[in-house]
């Protein structure tokens, strides 16, 4: 296991980007987005980093495509995105828990965990993907999971996060072979964070050795920084070991 230092991303050099490239960071105000943002705004070599939230302006929804549209609009007016980064997703909150049982499976649980960890990253992919230059090396990454993997699976529950972190690996693959056609040097990735210690993780995380937001951050732009068009459409954990779909 590849294990990095908190002050490891003040090492990333980030130069599989062209210099002054532009970022996008949609779920900015989260624990690993927010660490992602800070990482690429202290970089000299990136330009500008616009971060996306339902707090920020614009503002993001994943459950409004308008919104989504209207943002990318908004980016675009500043020139080419050279790497997009979807850190947002959904596991619980106050009023919904996974489930551990068939029997605990409602449908407006089943349905916002795809709309937020599935279908908001497609209108993602979707409306900023026209941003990404065609002959430089451009990226949208996801923050994808393990328990999303179908051959992984040994222990069973989780039926909506794991059917929508799978849902969202089968899009990128898929967006990675369009974009191929067009752009040469597009990466797509879905990327395992590994057990960061946020809010999300919390209640899941006994027993197990924890990430913090910034390790977790400098050890994801690390697996993107090295990553060519030969990965796309790759689901990959922060060490860069390949996940079985």
């Amino acid at each position: 296991m590849e294990r990095m230092t908190s002050n490891h991303s003040s090492e990333l050099l980030l130069q599989s980007f062209p210099d002054g490239f532009r970022a996008v960071v949609a779920g900015s105000t989260g624990a690993i987005g927010s660490a992602i943002m800070q990482v690429l705004l202290a970089h000299p070599r990136c330009k500008e980093c616009v971060g996306l939230a339902r707090s920020t302006d614009p503002a993001i929804d994943l459950g409004d495509e308008t919104g989504i549209e209207q943002a990318a609009s908004h980016v675009s007016t500043g020139g080419d995105v050279h790497l997009v980064i979807d850190a947002t997703g959904f596991l619980h909150d106050g009023a919904v828990m996974p489930e551990k049982s068939l029997k605990q499976i409602t449908s407006s649980s089943m349905q916002h965990s795809f709309q937020v960890n599935a279908i908001g990253p497609a209108l993602l992919l979707k409306h900023f993907h026209p941003l990404f230059p065609r002959h430089h090396k451009c990226c949208f990454a996801t923050l994808s999971a393990r328990v999303g993997s179908i051959g992984d699976n040994a222990l069973g529950g989780w039926y909506g996060y794991r059917a929508s972190k799978a849902a969202l690996n089968m899009i990128i693959k898929t967006a990675s072979i369009e974009l191929a056609r067009t752009h040469p040097d597009a990466v797509c990735l879905a990327l395992h964070p590994g057990t960061v210690k946020t809010a999300l993780s919390e209640p899941f995380s006994s027993g197990r050795d924890l990430f913090s937001a910034e390790v977790s951050a400098g050890m994801l732009l690390n697996v993107i920084d090295k990553a060519d068009s030969s990965n796309t459409g790759s689901f990959l954990a922060y060490d860069r070991r390949e996940i079985c779909w």
